[in-house]
């Protein structure tokens, strides 16, 4: 018989043994956790970018809670794909080209990954890069909404960095690929009620009816300091800066002037509202 007196419980190894053990365990729970989940993050993601989009276009209504809904009034929206570096939109068989190439799906195409992988995206210069993202990717998908006369809404998915973060959102124009119908950020880390207000929806309902281009063409909207005069010619072109958030301001303002200048939708929208 072993002299059990010799067993220290408490030594050394026999704590870092249990703690080893506990270790293994949790990571087991973890990993089994995270797979068996995989499927629903992916789910919720996806439910997620629908709601938003619908957010952009003012096409979301509150309370409306069931995926069924929010599928239902998504599904109402053409997506399409843009080469961002030829500034043109996909037709099918061009998609289809590009899936087999790339060994990617447009279906589950997540842009913000993209934009990580030199093979779906392209460094910027610190002269491109206004809106301080340091890469782009290649390829974005827009969503189009249509009716019998022919578009009424042109999503499109726009990021840019703020004071503290990468804000990301939706931008929606009107047909005219000029006014806007709405925008909405999803994520950001923006400091809450200063530049953390981009998610204010009283802010958000100043941007509704103003116009991205001024008459010569360039993008003349942005965010300013202080409050917009009512009676001034560009004040169409304006919206109220967010209050001791100069930076987010200025950061939203630069993220407007790229993706909707040359070297983002700009040319695109050309050739839809056309």
């Amino acid at each position: 018989m072993s002299d059990s007196s010799n067993f220290n419980k408490d030594s050394i190894q026999n704590v870092i043994v249990i703690a080893l053990v506990v270790c293994l365990f949790c990571a087991i729970v973890v990993a089994g956790s995270a797979v068996a989940l995989k499927e629903r993050r992916v789910e919720n993601k996806a439910l997620d970018k629908s709601k938003n989009v619908l957010i952009a276009a003012g096409l979301f209504e509150e309370g409306v809670t069931k995926v069924e809904d929010i599928n239902t009034l998504f599904a109402r929206f053409e997506p399409r794909v843009v080469d961002l570096r030829t500034k043109q939109l996909l037709s099918e068989a061009e998609v289809a080209t590009v899936e087999q190439q790339l060994e990617i799906s447009f279906l589950d195409y997540d842009q913000r990954k993209a934009a990580k992988d030199p093979a779906l995206s392209s460094a910027l210069t610190d002269l491109e890069d206004i809106a301080s993202i340091n890469r782009r990717e290649h390829y974005s998908l827009i969503y189009l909404l249509r009716s019998e006369s022919g578009i009424d809404r042109i999503v499109l998915p726009v990021h840019g960095y703020g004071l503290w973060s990468t804000l990301y959102g939706f931008l929606a124009l009107e047909a005219d690929g000029n006014t806007v119908s709405g925008i909405t950020f999803y994520e950001h880390a923006e400091t809450a009620g200063l530049g953390g207000e981009v998610d204010n929806p009283a802010w958000k309902a100043k941007w509704p009816g103003k116009q991205i281009y001024a008459d010569h063409g360039g993008v003349a909207m942005r965010v300013i300091k202080g409050a917009v005069d009512p009676n001034a010619a560009e004040s169409v072109h304006q919206v109220d800066g967010l209050s001791g958030a100069t930076l987010t301001s200025n950061g939203v303002s630069n993220m407007i002037a790229y993706w909707l200048g040359d070297d983002g939708y700009g040319p695109v929208l050309g050739s839809i509202s056309g």
